[in-house]
């Protein structure tokens, strides 16, 4: 074997032995996202158990507002369409935009309710929401240090993805950016 042999042997050793590094790495990187999605998607989820609990407990006290608790349950069904899609793909930025826009009509419905809630204290004391209301309170606590976990997650592939020579490969296997929450 000729020493020019061994220089293109070496090279593609390197060569090879650096795309496999690199694919690793973004599948690592990708796979951490969906990790921290899990976090968010169960943290919803507690929430939307929360919420309708709530809705449950308050249809009888609240009946002429029924409207509000209608939206708020097809926001919820909403989100949880959305999360479903995301978690399917979690490095899809479509999808990722329409979980939080998902989270947005939720949100608004969400305060409509406690506004709600507040316009009557004595539904605040009941043994029927007091509950929900924590367990609601506490979900609402801890999301956005998930979404927060999330988005550093899709950062670092995001930029781990745009790095030269990566991105050639990044585009060659398919690896899109990431959505953000």
């Amino acid at each position: 074997m000729s020493a020019a042999q061994v220089a293109v042997l070496v090279a593609a050793l390197v060569l090879v032995s650096w795309m496999v590094g690199a694919y690793n790495r973004l599948v690592a990187l990708r796979s951490a996202i969906g990790a921290a999605l899990a976090e968010v998607v169960e943290l919803q989820r507690r929430r939307g158990e929360a919420l309708q609990q709530l809705g449950a407990a308050l249809r009888a006290p609240l009946a002429a507002e029924h409207g509000t608790l209608e939206a708020l349950a097809a926001a919820e069904a909403q989100r949880k369409r959305a999360a479903a899609a995301l978690q399917q793909r979690p490095v899809a930025a479509p999808l990722a935009a329409a979980l939080a826009g998902a989270e947005a009509a939720l949100a608004a419905q969400t305060a409509r309710l406690l506004a709600l809630i507040e316009q009557h204290p004595s539904l605040a004391a009941d043994d029927a929401v007091a509950p929900p209301m924590r367990a609601l309170r506490d979900a609402e606590q801890r999301l956005p240090f998930a979404r927060r976990m999330y988005n550093d997650a899709a950062n670092a592939y995001d930029e781990a993805a745009r790095q030269w020579p990566t991105s050639w490969l990044a585009r060659l296997y398919g690896f899109g950016a990431a959505g953000r929450l």
